[in-house]
């Protein structure tokens, strides 16, 4: 399988494992989605822990690109970028395809901290933090990394509220509380 074969079954495979969750997502339905062997697949992932790490490793670049780049769109100063977070978020809550956070759940469904799953998934909340820190570090909180995490834990209980039926709303909530936190953190 070339590089180029083997980017697209991951790319499949991410939407397969999104659709369907980790554990309920058997090779077998992996070969069937992705049109790729099994022995193919294993010729280039040695487990279906290694092809989930692969689709977690493209999923944190998308996201973050994604989520990043919405946010840069839609505000021009970090105070404001902090906020448009929520409004990206209700974008991505919009979609046909939006199935919660790939990571939440990988986390959920690998939960020993140590397990390489559960610790990519780990590493993307981390990367997320950083930006989000540095953001409020621009926007001139006295205690960005506080303020960050603050603001993260808004967007993970708006990405579940969203799943559990709340839908596109739960981001303007989450983004109504933000505003609150950023005005208190921000001299």
């Amino acid at each position: 399988m070339q590089q180029t074969k083997r980017g697209e079954l991951v790319r499949k495979a991410l939407d397969t494992f999104y659709r369907n969750g980790f554990h309920a997502t058997g090779m077998d339905m992996i070969a069937s989605e992705t049109g790729v062997s099994k022995t193919s697949i294993y010729k280039h992932f040695r487990t279906k822990e290694d092809l989930i790490l692969a689709v977690l490793r493209l999923r944190d670049e998308n996201f973050r690109n994604w989520l990043f780049r919405r946010m840069d769109d839609l505000a021009s100063t970090p105070q404001d970028q902090l906020l448009a977070m929520f409004d990206a978020l209700e974008e991505w809550f919009r979609q046909d395809t939006y199935r919660g956070c790939m990571f939440i759940k990988a986390s959920a469904e690998y939960q020993e901290l140590d397990d390489p799953i559960h610790a990519q998934s780990a590493e993307h909340k981390r990367l997320l933090q950083d930006h989000v820190a540095n953001l409020c570090k621009q926007a001139g909180a006295p205690a960005p990394q506080d303020l960050a995490r603050h603001l993260l834990l808004l967007k993970e209980g708006a990405i579940i509220m969203a799943v559990l039926g709340r839908g596109p709303a739960a981001a303007q909530d989450a983004k109504t509380a933000a505003h609150t936190l950023i005005d208190a953190a921000l001299p």
